[in-house]
């Protein structure tokens, strides 16, 4: 993912035009890797997004909503307490690095005017935000302390002199000429995309690919053309924010020419990153959070897998009880023929038309009748195991399905999600029960996720059983339509209408594929009904429902369609 010294150039303008002058209102530090700030400016709040996730490091502005802790994080104090009533006076980059300051004034302690500055260096695990006291050139505070130990360049913590990541000796691409870049290549070593991440800053090897498939292995004025084309386009602001849908999903504010998939463009560079960035991060938050609950549904699953395939051998086996009740008859009624001591014997098959003969292996301690009364035995057993085993089988399908269907709703859940699927699990006995105390918690109510359709009716979708159950048992009307994947793990949908248009029942289909384990799949089929029709079997495990009457539309899921949707 490009976040390149081009990328950052082209956010950094945009935050300046957009928040320069603005006053820093409120300040959230959700988790150890994000702070969200609301900048007042131009007479409209900003939300602005400063991420130093290891994968993904960004800044924009976000439309997103944030769980933020109970209580603020230190460093969230901190950036209250010096920045909080500051105002914004400019936003700069230094050079094509991956590095924007933030300038603010604000008061101190005893009312003076103070400068300070706030600095967030994306630089993929080393990615950090700091707070800066211009005057004194000090560290205040920063997201992630470094110490000597850490690195010996230089010490990102409270109190230390701030000193800039250390200089790669490259090449500013907007201060090069045209000479001077074939001059600095050597055609001969090839590899030349590599050649040009590394002699200039801000390339990103996405860009550095563009530079050469739009020379087309040209003469050396052609690589002179296409390098000041880019060049311009840069420094004109000639941006087109764009996602790039290929094998995996890129993004970039300079046209990639080379590209002949799909592709979605963007007004701002802004909508884009949030865009880009907002499913990715929030999965990955997710799965920080829950990569212990996912390991154990999965450990359950492939447990009651294993369970299953067992249970298959048994019922195999119990297939041919009727032929131990075959042998048992035919071993009665040659029993004159075996001595005590026999191993086997060999009599005549008077089951099979042909009368051929069958070996009959005999236990040598056991006389003839024990014999007899053993394979007996053995047919009763497997004949009554056979039953059981066929209710063991479909049990163990149910959890499963069931398994199945929670690591599905982890996959599309939110941060606020996961404790009600861990909540489901303690009451279904899985995990063992939070103690209380003497003071219950207050009854928590569900919060389906809530979708406009595009004539403006109100679209609910569950994300976890807890919400399926209260959005299709509790919340929603019984002449309200109801959807779901067919024959697929899948959220509950609910149009909140009687009688919904054919655009809004499309609507809603989309997102119950595109919530589902469908997601990526194409012409995914999707029932839906009236919610009179859908009813919860007695005994049956959370989310699980049986319906009738319903029709079938199919459906191809379309995040950009659910984004829109989104209220």
């Amino acid at each position: 993912m490009p976040f390149d010294g081009i990328v950052t150039r082209a956010v950094t303008n945009e935050l300046f035009n957009l928040l320069v002058p603005g006053k820093i209102t409120k300040i959230h530090q959700p988790s150890d890797t994000e702070v969200i700030m609301t900048i007042r400016s131009q007479g409209k709040n900003h939300v602005l997004l400063f991420s130093i996730h290891p994968t993904y490091s960004r800044v924009h502005f976000t439309k997103d909503s944030f769980h933020n802790p109970p209580e603020a994080p230190m460093f969230c104090m901190v950036l209250r307490k010096h920045l909080s009533g500051a105002i914004l006076e400019a936003i700069k980059q230094d050079g094509m690095e991956r590095i924007i300051t933030f300038q603010v004034k604000t008061r101190n302690e005893i009312g003076d005017i103070s400068s300070k500055k706030l600095v967030l260096e994306l630089m993929g695990k080393h990615s950090n935000l700091i707070l800066v006291d211009s005057e004194k050139g000090n560290i205040i505070d920063s997201l992630k302390h470094v110490s000597m130990a850490q690195n010996r360049y230089r010490t990102i913590l409270p109190g230390s002199e701030y000193v800039i990541p250390p200089q790669q000796d490259k090449l500013n691409p907007l201060e090069t000429d045209g000479d001077t870049f074939i001059r600095k290549l050597d055609f001969n070593a090839g590899k030349l995309d590599t050649q040009i991440v590394k002699l200039f800053t801000g390339y990103s090897p996405f860009i550095a690919k563009e530079i050469i498939s739009r020379a087309k292995l040209g003469s050396n004025e052609i690589y002179k053309e296409k390098f000041f084309e880019i060049q311009e386009q840069i420094l004109l602001n000639q941006y087109i924010p764009t996602i790039y849908k290929g094998t995996k999903e890129e993004f970039h504010v300079i046209p990639i020419t080379s590209f002949s998939g799909e592709k979605e463009e963007f007004t701002t560079t802004n909508e884009m990153l949030d865009r880009f960035y907002s499913g990715k991060a929030e999965r990955d938050r997710v799965k920080q959070q829950a990569k212990d609950l996912y390991r154990f549904i999965q450990n359950e699953r492939d447990k009651n897998s294993r369970k299953l395939k067992k249970h298959e051998r048994t019922l195999q086996k119990a297939a041919n009880a009727d032929n131990y009740q075959k042998l048992g008859e035919l071993l009665t009624a040659n029993m004159h023929l075996v001595k005590q001591g026999d191993t086997t014997i060999s009599v005549v098959d008077y089951y099979d038309p042909e009368q051929n003969e069958i070996t009959i292996e005999l236990h040598p301690h056991k006389t003839p009748s024990e014999n007899a009364q053993s394979l007996f035995k053995t047919y009763t057993k497997l004949k009554t195991s056979k039953v059981k085993i066929e209710e063991e089988i479909e049990k163990t399908n149910e959890e499963i399905e069931y398994f199945d269907q929670l690591l599905q709703q982890i996959d599309v859940a939110g941060v606020e999600d996961i404790e009600e699927i861990r909540e489901e699990l303690r009451e279904e006995g899985y995990l063992k029960k939070q103690s209380q105390g003497k003071r219950k918690n207050k009854q928590h109510t569900p919060n389906p996720e809530e979708y406009i359709s595009s004539d403006g009716t109100t679209i609910l979708v569950g994300k976890n059983n807890k919400q399926n159950e209260y959005l299709t048992m509790k919340l929603a009307h019984r002449d309200e339509v109801w959807f779901h994947t067919k024959d697929i793990p899948g959220s509950h949908v609910i149009i909140r209408s009687k009688e919904p248009t054919e655009e809004t029942i499309l609507e809603a289909a989309q997102l119950a594929a595109y919530y589902s384990k469908s997601q990526s799949s194409s012409s995914v089929p999707v029932d839906y009904t009236k919610v009179r029709h859908v009813k919860k079997p007695n005994g049956s495990k959370p989310g699980f429902v049986i319906y009738d009457n319903q029709k079938t539309v199919y459906v191809t899921p379309n995040r950009s369609l659910v984004e829109k949707l989104r209220k």
